[in-house]
C-alpha cells in the first residue's frame, strides 16, 4: 500500500485568478511505514506572490527566481505521484492548484484525482472530532505531535507533521519513522518502546497465608455447590 502525504505552498489562494504553486512537498509511506523517498521542490511562479501568501509561509520573489517551472518538474512529479493514495489536508485547495498547473502544461494532462486516490485528511477530522478546531495546528495539540519547528507554513514539514497526524487518526501510530531508530524520531503517542538502561530487581511474589488459602477454598466450594458441580476452576487447576 503505497500512500503519498502531499502540501503545496501558492502565490495566493484562487488559481482561477492566476496563482501558482511556488513549493510542492510529498513524503512516502509504504504499508504505514516512513520510507524517506520524498519529493520536495520549490517553483518559479512567473507572477508576483501576495504579500498576505509571504506572510504565512515566508517564501520570497526573489528566493525563486532561479527554481524550475512546474513544466520543468512535471513529469517527475507524475511518476513519482501516479497511481498512489494521496493524503491531503484540505484536498480540494491542493487538488485544485495542481490540476491548474497541470491544465497550463499539457491542455491533454490527466487531472491529479484520475491519476491518484485522494484522502482528505480534513474530512476524517471532522468526522472524528465534530465541531472542534481541525487545523494542522489544533490536531498536533490533540494528538501530541511536535510542530515546534513549524513558525511558518511549509510544504515538506508540514507534509511530514501530516503523515504523522494520519497515522495517529486512522490507527493510533505517530511517526513510524525510520528516525525513531536512529534517535532522530518525533516524540508522541506511538513513538516507539522504551528500553531500560539498568537491571530491573526481581518481582516481588506474595502468596496466601493459610486464612486466605482457607477462604479461596470455601469460596470455591460455595460455587461448586451453586453451580451444580461446575466449578471450571476445581475442574481446571485442582483436578
Amino acid at each position: 500500500m503505497r500512500q503519498i502525504v502531499l502540501d503545496t505552498e501558492t502565490t495566493g489562494l484562487e488559481p482561477a485568478e492566476g496563482h501558482r504553486i511556488i513549493e510542492i512537498g510529498c513524503v512516502e509511506l509504504v504499508d504505514r511505514r516512513l520510507t524517506r523517498n520524498n519529493f520536495h521542490q520549490y517553483l518559479r511562479p512567473d507572477r508576483e506572490i501576495d504579500q498576505g501568501a509571504v506572510q504565512v509561509h515566508g517564501i520570497t520573489d526573489e528566493f525563486l527566481r532561479d527554481k524550475p517551472r512546474f513544466a520543468d518538474i512535471a513529469e517527475d512529479f507524475i511518476g513519482y505521484v501516479r497511481g498512489a493514495e494521496l493524503i491531503i489536508h484540505n484536498a480540494p485547495f491542493d487538488v485544485g492548484f495542481l490540476n491548474h498547473e497541470l491544465d497550463l502544461w499539457r491542455e491533454d494532462a490527466e487531472p491529479i484525482d484520475k491519476l491518484c486516490r485522494i484522502t482528505d485528511t480534513l474530512v476524517m477530522a471532522r468526522s472524528l472530532h465534530p465541531g472542534q478546531r481541525n487545523s494542522l495546528d489544533a490536531l498536533c495539540k490533540r494528538y501530541e505531535v511536535d510542530n515546534s519547528q513549524r513558525d511558518l507554513h511549509g510544504a515538506l514539514l508540514d507534509a511530514e507533521i501530516l503523515a504523522d497526524l494520519y497515522l495517529a487518526m486512522s490507527g493510533g501510530q505517530v511517526s513510524l519513522a525510520l528516525g525513531a531508530q536512529d534517535g532522530s524520531g518525533r516524540g508522541g503517542v506511538g513513538a516507539g518502546p522504551h528500553r531500560l538502561t539498568a537491571p530491573r530487581p526481581p518481582l516481588m511474589v506474595v502468596r496466601a497465608d493459610a486464612e486466605e488459602s482457607a477462604a479461596h477454598q470455601a469460596r470455591l466450594a460455595a460455587i461448586e455447590a451453586a453451580s451444580g458441580g461446575e466449578c471450571l476452576w476445581l475442574k481446571t487447576w485442582m483436578g
